[in-house]
């Protein structure tokens, strides 16, 4: 049975969670002005060396060291009761990590699955040919896939509006999964088999230019494989594997050495396994898909990677698109993934009938936009994974949070715990200047 990839995330931004991130195989068998205004500050970071984070002491960067060491506290009460096996969890405050400790069966450099939190790393990547001048939002996405011009919505006699990268993006583009619904679009993804982990994106484009559109381009949010399919224009503009162009321009450039579409065998030791509730091991790592080379390089949910290399990545973009003294993305690139990007019609995103209040989306990331909950403030942006790993990024208070667990579906108590803690860490709410940037 194919192993293909269907995540659906946990939202940034809520304390519950509609379904959570599950394979397909699994349920076949069980059925900014606020970012401009930080802009500053970050870039106060010294440059680290490729692969290595910047770091300094709590008090350095403007938080309590007493109320981060309370997150050992609340990883350690979830691990007392079982519900998870291990944790990797970071904290950074103007660029430096502040927080970095490892719980249970995992290490510090403990290669995970990250599923859904793959999104980002590909919206960033195809945001990079925008600044190259070879990709445009506003392109339809026929210019680059011609047969996704064939797509007719279903059940519409007129010819829908055109699909755009800005579409792919956003969610907005009509497509869907196939496994969370049953419409008739839904069944005909199931019955092409798409997303098969043994199908390269080529084919799977192919197949999807046969299937309807489930709604018209622009006019819903729909969470879907549209971040597979922008993996595919990626690799036909840059004219090179998926894979390669992420390896070229983005996982080498921020010595992101960990994260791909499989773990080599000379690294296989340290996958840890992926566990359902009660720590029950669901993917061990010598029997992992993830230890094989898969023809599908799924940019929507098919990347390993560790917490310091996704951290890393966080970085990159709340520095606003500089690492290491050099610019991987545009500062206006970054400020358009990381806001809100929809019509005031299609906020707050909603998965079925779960309305995520105060939530809209950028581009890769939902944005909170109103009612801030604990441990959440206006502007913050982030996503999640199927395997409950999560990241968040406040501009408002500089602060950035990687959580990387390994529990299957996703579940985003242990999110929930840490985000207030994060943020009542923080001593000083005027701008901080980082420890060693004199």
């Amino acid at each position: 049975m194919s192993g293909s990839l269907i995540c659906l995330p946990s939202p940034p931004y809520r304390p519950w969670h509609p379904t959570g991130w599950v394979t397909a195989y699994h349920l076949a068998m069980s059925k900014t002005a606020q970012l401009v205004a930080v802009l500053a500050l970050f870039l106060l970071a010294a440059p680290a060396a490729a692969g290595e984070l910047p770091r300094a002491e709590p008090k350095a960067v403007g938080l309590s060291a007493d109320g981060l060491a309370k997150i050992d506290k609340a990883v350690l009460a979830r691990l007392d009761k079982k519900e998870i096996a291990g944790a990797v969890t970071l904290v950074a405050r103007n660029g430096k990590v502040a927080y970095f400790k490892s719980f249970g069966g995992f290490k510090k450099d403990s290669i995970v699955r990250i599923y859904s939190m793959s999104k980002p790393v590909t919206v960033a990547a195809a945001l990079m040919l925008v600044d190259d001048g070879k990709l445009s939002l506003d392109d339809p996405v026929a210019k680059h896939l011609p047969g996704i011009a064939a797509c007719a919505v279903e059940g519409a006699d007129k010819k829908p509006a055109t699909m755009t990268i800005r579409h792919l993006m956003q969610h907005t583009a009509g497509l869907t999964y196939g496994v969370f619904g049953d419409t008739p679009v839904d069944k005909q993804y199931r019955q092409q088999g798409i997303l098969g982990r043994n199908d390269s994106l080529e084919t799977m484009t192919e197949k999807l230019c046969n299937i309807p559109l489930l709604f018209e381009p622009g006019t819903r949010w729909h969470y879907s494989i549209s971040i597979d399919l922008l993996g595919r224009v990626i690799e036909v503009v840059a004219k090179k594997p998926f894979g390669v162009f992420l390896k070229e321009r983005l996982f080498d450039p921020l010595g992101m050495a960990d994260t791909g579409f499989h773990v080599p065998a000379d690294k296989l030791d340290r996958l840890v396994p992926n566990y359902g509730p009660m720590q029950f091991v669901i993917d061990r790592p010598e029997r992992s898909a993830f230890g094989k080379v898969p023809a599908f390089e799924s940019g929507g949910g098919g990347l390993v990677s560790t917490a310091s290399d996704f951290m890393t990545f966080a970085l990159m973009l709340a520095n606003g698109g500089t690492w290491n003294g050099k610019q991987v993305l545009k500062p206006e690139s970054v400020k358009l993934m990381t806001t809100n990007q929809l019509p005031e019609a299609l906020v707050p995103i909603r998965f079925g009938r779960m309305r995520w209040k105060g939530v809209g989306f950028g581009l890769g990331v939902s944005v909170r936009v109103s009612d801030p909950e604990p441990g959440s403030a206006v502007g913050d942006w982030g996503w999640g994974g199927a395997a409950s790993t999560t990241f968040f990024v406040s501009p408002s208070e500089n602060l950035v949070m990687v959580n990387m667990l390994q529990r299957m579906p996703m579940w985003n108590a242990l999110d929930r715990d840490l985000r207030p803690l994060v943020y009542a860490s923080v001593e000083k709410r005027e701008p901080v200047e980082a420890a060693g940037t004199k």
